[in-house]
């Protein structure tokens, strides 16, 4: 039979194995893990590149337009500044005159007015 001191290290011994089996398995799954992880970081750094030079060359075409856009945006402002002149120097050349053709043509009805009716009776 075993004694008290032999049967307590039997114990120690089977625990420690029992311990040493349990991380080796821990180290299988991590071991594991870990390749799975390495696997998909590759997969992902080959999807990755094609995108952002997709996206580069979208950027790059987008800031292309947006020039082409700045042009035309300075082309109407220049446009809508002539036609701002155009229209103010048309207003200034027909205005005036109307104005002054106006007031004659009403001098001139109020005058006939007057003298066919002399007295106070005005007709309206």
């Amino acid at each position: 039979m075993l004694t008290a001191g032999e049967l307590a290290g039997l114990i120690v011994a089977m625990g420690w194995a029992i311990l040493v089996c349990f991380l080796a398995m821990v180290l299988v799954k991590l071991a594991r893990l870990l390749r799975e992880t390495t696997k998909l970081v590759s997969d992902l750094n080959d999807r990755v590149v094609p995108l952002l030079e997709d996206m580069s060359m979208t950027v790059n075409e987008a800031n292309r337009q947006l020039v082409t856009v700045e042009a035309i945006t300075r082309d109407v402002k220049q446009v809508s500044g002539h036609a701002a002149k155009l229209s103010a120097v048309t207003q200034t050349i027909f205005t005036g005159p109307l104005i002054r053709v106006s007031a004659l043509s009403h001098g001139v009805r109020r005058a006939i007015e007057a003298r066919r009716h002399p007295r106070g009776g005005r007709r309206r």
